[in-house]
Formats: structure tokens, C-alpha cells, sequence
């Protein structure tokens, strides 16, 4: 008789995709209640003519394809359209203190946001307020600090280019640099890392390059949940006979088997592609050893073939001319052992030796990598160490190969190009100083989780957040939340309710804004606004969907409305001009950044534009004009490691999330339907503790100081390296202490965290 599993958890056999993803997107649509209209903005979606997904930042093919959405960008379309509403009477019906008890899927789930509110301690309610006294507050509140750096100013991916530079312009002009950003938390490693390698933090693939490499690395990401667009790249390549490697912990569905929703033959015979090649689960935590593994292996084979007398597998040419570091690579790389790359990777070298045949073999390479990275407490090592396999054979700045981050919200990149950054470069203050006759300073400023804890020790009296959700996505809540209650002012521009809301202090302000899918009317008439995608292409978005009330302005208009109460006349900055008119913006955009050359004429072409990247061309940005070979010490990114008591917890975004939105309580791909409190654990890890599916447990951080635990979460048996475990974020940020990231980029370690597991034996409090 087969042993009854908790509730909940259920096999599921299908491939991702197909017919399953169709009838979650049918289901979204109803649960919005927006049926009817919901294939219209569907179809509106990554259109000449329509909006950017709000989803990821995957592009589209030259961004004029009659059909180009997938099942998570419908959520997050349908999540913005929406026809529920948060108005006056929502917040008539729930004080703050009840809405706390809610959980974070329904509070988003409670609709569009349709007024401007400020938090009423009397009552324990947010009330309405006019948008001129809002603007008037805010501004009295930021002139009150002691000093501009008492501020803070975060930015959540989803704003566009021209919302993100004006906020950067307001914040410089207000005589600050702190500019937490939701790319801190994601993908700074590579933001630090690759301009010291390659002389440009991003990826110098374009999507064509997937049509002409011989073979694609993938280490770290899971796109069937957090950039399902890519599965239709990856399907392609893997039908033409392009051998995919992956490196990963868990087995994704999606990286196994996909069924296309556009393919007619797939759809009507219930078939699939299988898309990996070869599936390496490597151990959490263990990228650098593989990584090192590939190289050594890479290197031997070198050797072996100049003892037979035949050509090297290194690109000589390609390493003598664009490079420097090779020799001090190759030192490292040699002196790390094969017992202890086998033992920290959790791969045998068997395993490692034929991936590295198999990366020899192809002429062109692609390596793709995503969270699973670089958000490890030595993330901006692992990202420098993927470069350094891609240079060895020279796959870096030619047609079909290179390298590939995968970002998260679909302009997060975009937003770093227009200057959202806490460490300003002299070029990007000349261009300020170029466009609006002030030179703002250059020191650094916050990043975030400088920023969460100058709030938490008192440092810093104010926070505005241009979008997301940052008291959640941040870790160790228990040590941030607390310490949000204490500003004196805290402004959120949002299109739904979240928990960061409900943090609330002195002065605590919700303002609506526009999504994606609305349409932005100013003076001049219906705006468009601008993103850049994971590639570096920038096109034009324009929503085309009413307002959820006449009470809700976009971001720029926002941001414009916080500047004129707070700088008054400042530098005579024309605010009003460049709401009424975005191409205005984009305008002062090409004077501070002069790769964004013709701006308003280019992003009206079909497809927008790619931005230069000079890597894309052999042209290398670093201080010595070449590629950068970097080492890195040692394999185990903590000693603490050490203790063979500790597992090495990675949190996960289930199938129904994105980043900390939660479209609903399943994770369809995993077998885990309607609950998020579950830890999967290998069997043999259960059974080393005496443990058995099904139990509850407590979960303790390994690492930092002080109390950092859940409780009752529910073991859950599942295929994952022995030594590592996985659950769900953001619940389990809790066991992660702020102060465990990466020295380098200020990355949190939020898939490499020590943790200690044991039967939870009192009841939960």
C-alpha cells in the first residue's frame, strides 16, 4: 500500500507548459473577473502597438510577434488588470491591525489601489487624502531631516526608463545617493562582477545569437516559472539538436520536458520536447566548485591534446589578444583537488568530465544563469568564474555565443541604464551636470541593505519606494520590520496592497499609480513609455486600459509632484514640461547617457532598439582595455559548512509567484498544491535526523547571531542533492540574518543559507 503523503502533495507527471499552462491562465482570467476582456489585454501584450509584459525581462522576437505571451505573464497581466478595486470603502471595512493578519496573497489579490491614502493612527485606518496635500507633506518631511543621506529612496524593476530617471533626478537634485534598488537584491553580483571581467554588467547575447549557438550551459534558474518566454528559445534550440547542459539543485519540470502552446502537432497529440540534454544536480551552494570542475577539465584535456601533438582546445588566439589573467587562472584552477570539487560540488567527476567534453566540442556556447548564482554569500565570484569558462574558448563577443543573466522585472536592467545606482560613476555626473547645469556628488550611497539597516538603527528618518514590496523582499524580518515602524516618513507608489504597506510610522502614504496596461494621457496626449529587456533592446510600451479611478497618476507625474513640493524652483528643472511630454524626457535621457543616441526616433521604430554593449564586439570596457581572467579562493562559500549537522537551505519561487506577489497557492511543477509551508528534503537527510514526511518541523538559522527560526513548516521527501534543502521565499527569509551576503556585491545569500532542522515537538504558539 503506498504511504499516504501530506496534504496537498501529489505527483504531477505533465510537461510544463501546454494544456496545463492554458487552463491556469483560463483560471486567472476568471479569478480577476475580467473574462471578456482579458484576451483583449492578452493580446495587447508585447505588441508594436501594446505594452510591456510586467512580468519578466525576457525579449521578444523583435518585439512584433502576433501572439507573445506565456502562462506567468498572463498572471501578472491579469493581476495589474484586474477588475477588483481597493477604495475607500475597503479600508472603511478593515483597519490596518486586521489587514496584518491577512496573508500576502490576499491582500494583493484584493484589487487595484484607486486612491491616494494616508495611515490614520487615531483609527487605525488608512484615509484619503488630496494629491496636493500628499506632495505638500511629503516635501515638508524630506526638507525637515538633519541631511539628504537621511533618506531613502528604492526602486522596484516594473518602473520604466522615464519614471526611473526622472526619480533619479529628483533624488540627485535632494542631494542624496541612496538608491536601494530591487537589483541589490537579484542580480547585483553580476552588476559587480562582469564589468570587472568583461567591462560591462550585462549580457552580450542577443536573441538571434540562441539561433546559431552549438550548445547551451544553464546554471541556476528555472524558466518554465521566472521567464517562461525562454521556453519557446530553448524548445527551438533543443528541437534543431542543441545539446542544453544544466546545473541545478532541483529537477524543473520545465528543463525536463515542454510542450509548446503555439505548436499545433504538440498540443493535439499531448507531446513534448525534453529540453536538457544532460541534468547535473548540483549541491547548493556548490556553482564555484562545479564551475572550477569544468575548467580543470577543460584545462586537461588542454594538456592532453598538446601531448598528442594536436591543436589546443583553448582559443590561444582569442585569449593572447583580448585577455590577461590566464596563467594566474590556470595556477588556481590546478591546485583545486578533484576530492574536494567531487565533494563540495556533489558531482562526480565523471559527470563534470563529460559536460566539459561536451562544451570543448562546440564551437559556439551560450551560458545562461540566473538567482541560483548569484545570490550566494560569494555570488560575484561564481558570476566571474562563468566568464572565465566562456573566454577559455573564446565564446565571448561573436555570433551564437556569450554570456546570458537572466533578469527578473522587465526593466530592471533599464532602470540601472538611466541611473538608478548608489555608486554614481563620473560619467553619468558629467551627463547630470550636462543636461540640468548642477553636479550632484558622487560619494556612494545606500544600497539595500545599507538602506534596511540605517532604518533599523535610526539613521535614516525617511523612505520612499518607487513601486515593490522591500520590507518583504529583504531578509531577516524580524530584525527590518520593527525598524520600518520607526520613520518618520514612509511613501509607497503602488498599484496594489502589500505587506510593506502595513508597516506603518509617523506619516505613511499609499499613492496609486498606472500599470502597464493603462493608458497614460497628459497634456500632449496618450504617452508612451520606455524598458530595456534582458538583452539590451529598448522599445516602447503604451497601455491602452481606463484608469481603476480618476484619482490615480502615473510615476513620472508622481515623482514630478514630489519634486515640486520638495525643490521647489531647485536648479530650474522643468517638471511640468516633461510630464506633459515624455519624449522631453527621453530627450534629457540622451543627454546624460549619449548611447541612448536619437532616442525618440529609434524607440519608434519596430522593435525599439539595442543599446551598445561593448563586450557584444570584443570591445572591453575594464581599466586594462582587456577581458579579465579572475580567480577565486578556495570552493566552500562558509566555513560554517563545516558543521555536518547543517543543511544548506535555498529558497524558491513557487509557479504561482513572482518574486513576492503570490498569484495563488500552487507550485504545479513541484507537486505542491495549496499550501507554501513545506521543506523539501532529500530521504536520506529525513532519515539522518530521524524525520519522515509529513513531520513538522523547526527550521533554525546555522549562521548569525541571536534567534532566527519558523515553525510547524512540513517536511516533504523530494529529489534534492543530499545536504541541501529548498523552501519557499519570502516565508523562510526569516532564518536568514541581513547580515549574510556578499562582501562584493551586497547580494543577500538567499539560496546559500546554513540552517539546522529538527522535529518541531511543541505545539506552534
Amino acid at each position: 500500500m503506498a504511504k499516504k503523503r501530506p496534504e496537498g502533495i501529489r505527483e504531477y507527471d505533465h510537461p510544463a507548459g501546454g494544456w496545463g499552462a492554458l487552463r491556469a491562465v483560463a483560471e486567472t482570467l476568471k479569478h480577476q473577473q475580467i473574462v471578456a476582456r482579458g484576451a483583449t489585454t492578452l493580446l495587447k501584450a508585447n505588441q508594436p502597438d501594446g505594452f510591456d509584459c510586467p512580468g519578466c525581462a525576457w525579449p521578444d522576437p523583435k518585439h512584433t510577434s502576433a501572439f507573445e505571451f506565456c502562462e506567468n505573464g498572463a498572471k501578472a497581466i491579469t493581476w495589474e488588470s484586474t477588475a477588483k478595486r481597493v477604495g475607500p470603502e475597503f479600508f472603511a471595512r478593515h483597519t490596518v491591525s486586521e489587514l496584518w493578519k491577512w496573508t500576502d496573497y490576499e491582500l494583493e489579490d484584493s484589487g487595484r489601489l484607486s486612491f491616494p491614502m494616508i495611515y490614520n493612527a487615531a483609527t487605525d485606518r488608512y484615509e484619503g487624502i488630496e494629491w496636493a496635500s500628499a506632495f505638500e507633506l511629503i516635501g515638508e518631511e524630506l526638507r525637515a531631516l538633519e541631511s539628504p543621506d537621511q533618506a531613502e529612496f528604492y526602486t522596484s524593476g516594473r518602473s520604466s526608463n522615464e519614471a526611473a530617471f526622472l526619480y533619479q533626478l529628483l533624488v540627485r537634485a535632494f542631494g542624496t545617493n541612496n538608491f536601494p534598488d530591487c537589483s541589490n537584491m537579484c542580480h547585483e553580483a553580476t552588476s559587480v562582477g562582469l564589468p570587472k571581467s568583461i567591462g560591462v554588467g550585462k549580457g552580450t547575447v542577443t536573441l538571434e545569437d540562441f539561433e546559431h549557438c552549438d550548445a547551451i550551459i544553464s546554471f541556476g534558474h528555472n524558466p518554465g516559472t521566472n521567464h517562461p518566454r525562454m521556453m519557446t528559445t530553448l524548445h527551438d534550440a533543443s528541437k534543431r539538436g542543441c545539446p542544453i547542459l544544466v546545473f541545478n539543485p532541483l529537477k524543473e519540470r520545465a528543463l525536463e520536458r515542454f510542450q509548446a502552446p503555439q505548436n499545433p502537432i504538440e498540443m493535439g497529440t499531448f507531446s513534448s520536447a525534453e529540453i536538457a540534454t544532460s541534468y547535473y544536480q548540483v549541491r547548493v551552494g556548490g556553482d564555484l566548485a562545479a564551475l572550477k570542475g569544468l575548467m580543470k577539465a577543460v584545462f586537461e584535456k588542454d594538456a592532453a591534446e598538446l601531448a598528442a601533438r594536436r591543436p589546443s582546445v583553448l582559443d590561444l588566439e582569442f585569449i593572447a589578444e583580448h585577455t590577461q589573467g590566464i596563467d594566474a587562472l590556470r595556477s588556481d584552477i590546478e591546485a583545486t583537488q578533484w576530492k574536494q570539487i567531487i565533494e563540495v560540488s556533489g558531482l562526480s567527476r565523471e559527470q563534470i568530465e563529460t559536460a566539459a567534453g561536451i562544451y570543448v566540442k562546440a564551437k559556439r556556447v551560450i551560458l545562461c544563469y540566473g538567482m541560483g548564482v548569484t545570490q550566494h554569500s560569494n555570488g560575484t565570484a561564481n558570476v566571474q568564474q562563468l566568464a572565465n569558462l566562456l573566454m577559455l574558448r573564446g565564446n565571448m563577443g561573436r555570433e551564437g555565443a556569450g554570456i546570458c543573466p537572466l533578469r527578473g522585472h522587465s526593466n530592471v536592467q533599464g532602470d540601472r541604464t538611466v541611473g538608478i545606482t548608489e555608486i554614481p560613476n563620473t560619467a553619468l555626473i558629467d551627463g547630470m551636470e550636462r543636461a540640468f547645469g548642477f553636479r550632484p556628488k558622487q560619494d556612494k550611497g545606500h544600497n539595500a541593505v545599507e538602506t534596511v539597516e540605517a532604518i533599523a538603527e535610526g539613521q535614516s528618518r525617511a523612505l520612499i519606494c518607487l513601486g515593490g514590496n522591500l520590507a518583504v523582499a529583504i531578509s531577516d524580518p524580524n530584525y527590518v520590520f520593527p525598524g520600518m515602524r520607526k520613520l518618520n516618513l514612509a511613501v509607497h507608489i503602488s498599484t496594489k496592497l502589500n505587506r510593506s504597506h502595513l508597516l506603518t510610522c509617523r506619516n505613511t502614504l499609499i499613492l496609486p499609480c498606472l500599470g502597464r496596461t493603462n493608458v497614460d494621457i497628459q497634456e500632449s496626449g496618450v504617452q508612451s513609455i520606455t524598458v530595456e529587456d534582458s538583452m539590451s533592446m529598448v522599445h516602447a510600451s503604451r497601455g491602452f486600459l481606463t484608469l481603476p479611478s480618476d484619482l490615480v497618476k502615473s510615476e513620472p507625474a508622481i515623482v514630478a509632484g514630489i519634486a515640486k513640493a520638495t525643490l521647489g524652483d531647485k536648479y530650474g528643472i522643468d517638471w511640468d514640461g516633461m510630464i506633459a511630454n515624455y519624449d522631453r524626457i527621453r530627450d534629457k535621457i540622451e543627454q546624460v547617457f549619449p548611447i541612448f543616441f536619437d532616442f525618440n526616433e529609434r524607440v519608434r521604430q519596430p522593435g525599439g532598439f539595442r543599446l551598445e554593449v561593448g563586450a557584444s564586439n570584443r570591445v572591453w570596457h575594464t581599466e586594462s582595455g582587456k577581458a579579465q581572467f579572475l580567480t577565486a579562493c578556495g570552493l566552500d562559500e562558509d566555513p560554517l559548512l563545516l558543521d555536518k549537522d547543517l543543511l544548506v537551505l535555498t529558497t524558491i519561487r513557487s509557479h504561482g509567484q513572482y518574486n513576492t506577489t503570490i498569484y495563488n497557492l500552487d507550485d504545479r511543477y513541484r507537486g505542491v498544491f495549496g499550501r507554501r509551508d513545506v521543506l523539501l528534503m532529500n530521504k536520506d537527510d529525513l532519515a539522518a535526523r530521524g524525520l519522515s514526511e509529513g513531520d513538522r518541523l523547526l527550521i533554525a538559522a546555522g549562521v548569525g547571531e541571536g534567534k532566527r527560526e519558523v515553525k510547524d513548516f512540513i517536511a516533504v521527501e523530494y529529489p534534492i542533492p543530499r545536504g541541501s534543502v529548498a523552501g519557499y521565499y519570502p516565508e523562510l527569509n526569516v532564518v536568514i540574518p541581513l547580515k549574510h551576503f556578499d562582501k562584493l556585491s551586497g547580494t543577500p545569500s538567499y539560496k546559500g543559507v546554513p540552517v539546522r532542522i529538527s522535529a518541531l515537538l511543541e505545539p506552534n504558539a
